[in-house]
């Protein structure tokens, strides 16, 4: 599965303007349906799944990245997108650190080992030090877009 498989370009947000750890999620599910990938009826019920989510334990991995997801009943195929805070938010991440990079994730709940798949391989993707230091540093979408392409060529050395 690659990153390209999933991930739609056209919510990618290059500058996040929220700072607060909920407004970041919030921006990030408005990308998703400003771009058509779900449903603006469906907007507040992912929110809150991906919040309740968070609850259990931040998805904030450490070094600046953050993996929010979840898997909810209205979306009919995997989605994610990507974000960047430029000045980076208190996630609450697993090292204390700002959150600069956020891979958000949201999946169709009858599959489960898809989900299980793309969170593997946006997690190998973000051990990466090159990878991640050239998302965080991306200005625009084609840039964030071929890093993408690029991770699924294989092109980081992380594997």
């Amino acid at each position: 599965m690659k990153l390209l498989d999933f991930m739609c370009i056209d919510a990618i947000q290059v500058d996040l303007q929220s700072s607060e750890k909920e407004d970041v999620i919030k921006e990030l599910v408005q990308s998703l349906v400003t771009a058509g990938e779900i449903s603006v009826d469906d907007q507040e019920g992912i929110l809150q799944a991906i919040i309740k989510r968070e609850e259990l334990g931040s998805t904030g991995i450490g070094r600046g990245v953050a993996v929010p997801h979840t898997k909810h009943p209205s979306v009919e195929k995997l989605t994610g997108t990507v974000g960047i805070s430029v000045d980076g938010v208190d996630f609450k991440s697993l090292d204390g650190a700002k959150v600069n990079l956020f891979f958000l994730l949201i999946s169709p709940p009858d599959r489960p080992g898809e989900h299980l798949r793309a969170l593997e391989n946006i997690s190998r993707q973000l051990r990466d030090e090159t990878f991640c230091r050239f998302l965080k540093q991306s200005r625009t979408v084609e840039d964030i877009r071929q890093l993408l392409e690029e991770a699924d060529n294989n092109q980081f050395v992380a594997q």
